[in-house]
């Protein structure tokens, strides 16, 4: 089984809980970077205990230890960084076309939908659109592309799709969604890629063309690489059971057509939330020599959760910039972590 660059550094991770409160938090390293004259860079995602990403903070929001000792922000000049120097994320949207679709009228309905979903995720990340139906092979709307531009102008080809069989193959989509979104993401050149799958039906798995087991193992190599998998499912037909077993993630079921609109636009803020809840945190270490423990620490009381790194000073001297790019290994972690 393929994997990504970033899976080596699970075991780099010390993402620490503090157990205790419904509200604790995660921090998983992902990768650090450590560049003279003395700056020290941590690329990490929060999330809370049921898994949610944690979005938006701040640098002040954030406490950096160094050996048990807390770094005055004044002396790290703590920053947090475009963390676009270190990952890359690229979302699939995988859009069902099958007959009920095409036929029955709600293209007029789908369409802004997909458009919308296109404004807000194309603005943060890649996203590419394809189309299925009952056919084995999934077809493309539009390849990955930076800026919502191109993929909202994209959706309107929805509209003009001619479908070559009018069946569903909901399973079989979902497996070559996710070869089409890992071989987009091993072209990436960035230290670390992460991929979401946003599929989106209004009924079930018909063609039977693939098995349950078969899709059960795609989608279990997809979360062992860390890929995001949602689903959209509105519709009469869907089969809630089936749609959850695919959107591990999180997942918009409805049985009210009327409900599309806002289906994707609470997987769109799922998604949003998902990618801002990365962080590259950069600081200037006070330390001038021999190696140290570092602790990066959010949140307080029994709220609160840390990731901790290990790091060699030697050579560290003054006139850091803590704003500077940090440069990340492609193929391992610069530093050993310590256990």
């Amino acid at each position: 089984m393929k994997t990504r660059t970033y899976r080596w550094l699970r075991g780099l991770t010390a993402a620490a809980l503090l157990w205790g409160g419904s509200g604790c938090l995660k921090l998983t390293l992902y990768n650090a970077s450590v560049m003279k004259p003395s700056q020290v860079a941590v690329y990490f995602s929060v999330t809370d205990s049921g898994g949610n990403p944690v979005a938006n903070l701040t640098a002040d929001k954030f406490r950096i230890y160094e050996d048990n000792g807390l770094v005055s922000v004044y002396e790290s000049k703590q920053t947090i960084l475009n963390p676009e120097v270190a990952a890359v994320h690229y979302t699939l949207l995988l859009v069902d076309l099958s007959g009920s679709i095409t036929q029955s009228g709600a293209m007029e309905q789908l369409k802004p939908a997909v458009q919308s979903f296109a404004d807000r995720v194309g603005s943060l990340q890649k996203v590419a659109i394809y189309g299925f139906d009952g056919s084995k092979e999934i077809f493309p709307i539009i390849g990955f592309t930076d800026g919502e531009g191109g993929v909202r102008a994209a959706a309107e080809r929805l509209a003009s799709f001619k479908g070559r069989d009018p069946s569903t193959n909901l399973n079989g989509a979902v497996i070559e969604g996710l070869k089409v979104l890992d071989k987009s993401l091993e072209h990436a050149s960035t230290p670390l890629k992460f991929g979401s799958l946003v599929v989106f039906t209004d009924g079930t798995d018909r063609a039977k063309r693939v098995l349950r087991p078969d899709l059960d193992k795609s989608l279990d190599e997809a979360q062992q690489k860390d890929t995001a998998l949602y689903v959209i499912g509105v519709g009469k037909e869907i089969d809630s059971g089936e749609l959850r077993n695919i959107g591990r993630t999180a997942s918009f079921l409805s049985t009210d057509p009327a409900a599309l609109a806002k289906a994707f636009d609470s997987i769109a803020s799922r998604v949003e939330a998902y990618t801002k809840s990365f962080y590259l945190l950069s600081y200037c270490s006070p330390a001038r020599a021999q190696e140290h423990d570092l602790k990066v620490e959010s949140g307080g009381g029994l709220s609160k959760g840390s990731l901790s790194y290990h790091f060699d000073a030697a050579g560290f001297g003054p006139n850091c910039d803590s704003n500077r790019m940090p440069k990340f290994d492609i193929h391992r972690p610069i530093l050993k972590s310590k256990k």
